[in-house]
């Protein structure tokens, strides 16, 4: 199943997406209490925090700030904490992405009811309750795969398979290259077409190759022959072993995440021709036509050096082990939407064994994720109706205002960046655009077919829908007013190309952003947020952009060494972190946003500053002004992992744990001393000289 919303090469979020509908990889986006909806009527509302927008209840003040900052302000909150058993971990985001998955569902059972429902309305209803007849799915066992395994055993050759893999970019099924499209980084008016290394099942290639996660890759073995053997397909156990060899094979050639994210190093445009010279142990040609990319003329290989060593592998393969690892992947994508055994075996590993999740989610979350994952825009309507507050949007433009203020005013005042530097930065800047809550205009699903009885056809019907729209807009120019996140989405994110920064409706809430809260709490929660969305746009990738979108090199070579060696002084601080005994953070993958986390507070702290106008901040319940901001950027990161997530998030997602997304910026920023009394004789103590000071 591919659902492509943005590429995380082409946009940072600000949290990796829990959604367990949400697409694979394509390289690119902790708690409140929340009253369920009763009997039908309104879902519940974020519970505000405190009286002034803090919950000094969650503190733990025998934990002094110099000593742990994150324990001090969340660490009653933390130890109290019992991650639900259907969840991997569990903080602020997921619980108001809970509050989110409610608010659908009521809207998604209303229109599953409603036999007067018609477009939109009926179009979700339907697809609700296809994934809901459970009786009915439970009935078709493994039939719904027939067919597309039947296209499997049929694609006899090379390039027939080749052929094979490129169709399932319009549906389920695997590949060993992915591909997608996306505005083009250096001609950011038009869609291109990208492809990437894929191939492998585990998160990341560290899982094969890394005696840390031996245990892994045993019991993923075991999942492979399990599928196989519950599809039906023959020899399951020696198949197995051949399928994970081969995926083994293509781990060890495949570029490392951090190299994965340099936006100099993955643009490699090529011709169809170039490309199948370049790495020709591969049919590109029968691929490209089965995926409708035939008439393509641009081909941008992301981790292009890694291309031709992944084609041979795919030549030296036997053709049996390679029909067989489609069959799997086939089965691995459709087993939430076919029948228990499947439905189980999929959780017991993707879940259970690799991020440490007891329980699978109650049924109605997953459907309800799996309709905003593949209709996202024709749900979005009815859930902006029902649950965002006009008055939030002008709001948040205001918020915005102050924070991108704080900005240009930081940018003036860089005495490391120069005259040249400085003023493409201010330029960049003032081209920003934002999105607040929601699309101007939205997606249109009158050619997409859902049948209330048929899941596994909705599924795969949704995704060509969705791969049929992108591949019609190549080289076409680019719609500046899509967007890459749909409204109950609790995140926010940054897209390079069109030098803009979105915040869905969701995050929109208490903690984050709340209109009866105290200033202070606001600034530090949603204007840190706004912040690091601003940040994105010159943090180690983002800066490679400029304000049109276009990825070019606009800095002076001395400016931007001087960056290069903060960035780099900022990695290492992290990279000597081990949240788990010998498993460190990895300051590379997580830099950008790392530089984010600590832009955001400083602009947070700023654009605080600023709206006082010269007046002095009023002391609240004992706190200052700029402690409650601290405290407010603190609070929306409470929370936490399960180890085996934590050990996930460390080798394969580009976050640092919360924990660090509050102590490790706090601790290059001046004021975070003078507010809370810090002193050298204090464990989180950074002298001056060896603080970072990038934005």
């Amino acid at each position: 199943m591919k659902t492509l919303w943005f590429s995380a090469a082409a946009a940072a979020v600000l949290i990796a997406a829990a959604s367990p509908a949400a697409a694979r990889d394509w390289r690119p986006l902790h708690m409140l209490d929340i009253a369920p909806p009763a009997g039908g009527g309104a879902a519940g509302q974020a519970q505000r925090m405190g009286t002034w927008g803090f919950d000094p209840t969650g503190m733990n003040t025998s934990i002094r700030p110099g000593v742990d900052f994150f324990l001090h302000a969340n660490g009653a909150y933390v130890d109290a904490l019992e991650i639900p058993a259907d969840r991997s971990r569990f903080g602020t985001f997921d619980a108001l992405n809970e509050l989110s998955v409610e608010r659908m569902r009521v809207v998604l059972e209303r229109s599953a009811a409603d036999p007067a429902a018609s477009g939109n309305e009926a179009l979700i209803g339907a697809f609700y309750r296809s994934f809901m007849d459970e009786a009915a799915i439970e009935a078709l066992g493994a039939k719904p795969l027939a067919a597309d395994l039947a296209k499997i055993a049929a694609a006899d050759s090379d390039a027939a398979l080749a052929r094979l893999m490129g169709e399932t970019m319009k549906g389920f099924g695997g590949s060993i290259f992915s591909a997608y499209v996306y505005d083009d980084a250096k001609d950011p008016e038009r869609y291109t077409v990208y492809l990437g290394q894929a191939g492998i099942g585990l998160p990341d290639r560290d899982y094969y190759l890394d005696e840390r996660f031996a245990e892994q890759k045993t019991k993923y073995q075991a999942y492979v022959a399990q599928l196989l053997t519950l599809a039906g397909w023959s020899e399951p156990e020696a198949n197995a072993k051949a399928i994970v060899e081969m995926e083994t094979k293509i781990a060890e050639v495949s570029w490392i995440r951090a190299d994965r994210r340099d936006d100099d190093k993955t643009y490699n445009p090529y011709t169809p021709a170039e490309l199948s010279a370049f790495a020709p142990s591969f049919p590109w040609a029968e691929f490209l036509a089965g995926a409708d990319l035939g008439d393509v003329t641009k081909l941008v290989a992301a981790e292009n050096t890694a291309f031709p060593k992944i084609a041979e592998i795919y030549a030296q393969t036997p053709l049996a082990v390679r029909q067989a690892w489609a069959a799997y992947t086939l089965s691995d994508q459709a087993a939430p939407y076919l029948s228990k055994a499947f439905v189980q075996a999929h959780h017991e590993f993707r879940e259970k064994t690799l991020s440490g999740q007891p329980e699978q989610r109650p049924r109605w979350k997953r459907g309800v994720s799996l309709v905003d994952s593949q209709a996202g825009e024709a749900l979005g309507p009815l859930y902006v109706a029902a649950y965002f507050p006009p008055e939030s949007k002008a709001k948040m433009e205001a918020l915005v205002g102050d924070v991108k203020a704080a900005m240009e005013a930081r940018l003036k005042g860089l005495t490391w960046m120069g005259d040249e530097t400085k003023a493409k930065a201010l330029e960049k800047l003032s081209k920003f655009t934002v999105k607040i809550g929601y699309p101007e205009e939205w997606r249109d699903y009158s050619g997409l077919e859902i049948r209330p009885d048929d899941l596994y056809g909705n599924v795969q019907r949704a995704s060509a829908f969705d791969w049929a729209f992108r591949v019609g807009r190549i080289n076409e120019p680019v719609d500046d007013k899509e967007w890459g996140m749909t409204p109950p989405t609790v995140n926010a994110y940054y897209s390079p190309t069109k030098n803009q920064i979105v915040f869905p409706a969701a995050i929109l809430q208490p903690p984050f952003f709340d209109p009866e809260a105290d200033p202070a709490i606001n600034y530090g929660g949603i204007g840190g947020v706004i912040g690091h969305e601003i940040t994105h746009g010159f943090d180690d990738q983002g800066r490679k952009s400029d304000g049109d979108g276009k990825l070019t090199d606009w800095w002076t070579a001395e400016d931007a060494e001087k960056f290069n060696v903060q960035a780099q002084k900022l990695g290492a601080q992290y990279s000597a972190i081990e949240p788990i005994p010998g498993l460190p953070i990895n300051g590379q993958l997580s830099m950008g946003e790392n530089i984010a986390d600590l832009g955001g507070v400083l602009l947070a702290l700023d654009a605080y500053n600023l709206s006082l106008e010269g007046k002095p901040a009023p002391v609240i319940d004992g706190f200052t002004g700029e402690q409650r901001v601290f405290l407010g950027w603190a609070q929306v990161w409470r929370g936490k992992y399960r180890e085996d997530a934590l050990r996930r998030q460390l080798v394969a997602g580009p976050h640092s744990p919360p924990h660090y997304r509050v102590n490790v910026p706090i601790t290059n920023i001046d004021a975070w001393y003078d507010a809370f009394g810090v002193s050298p004789e204090d464990p989180m103590y950074v002298a001056p000289d060896a603080r970072v000071r990038i934005w």
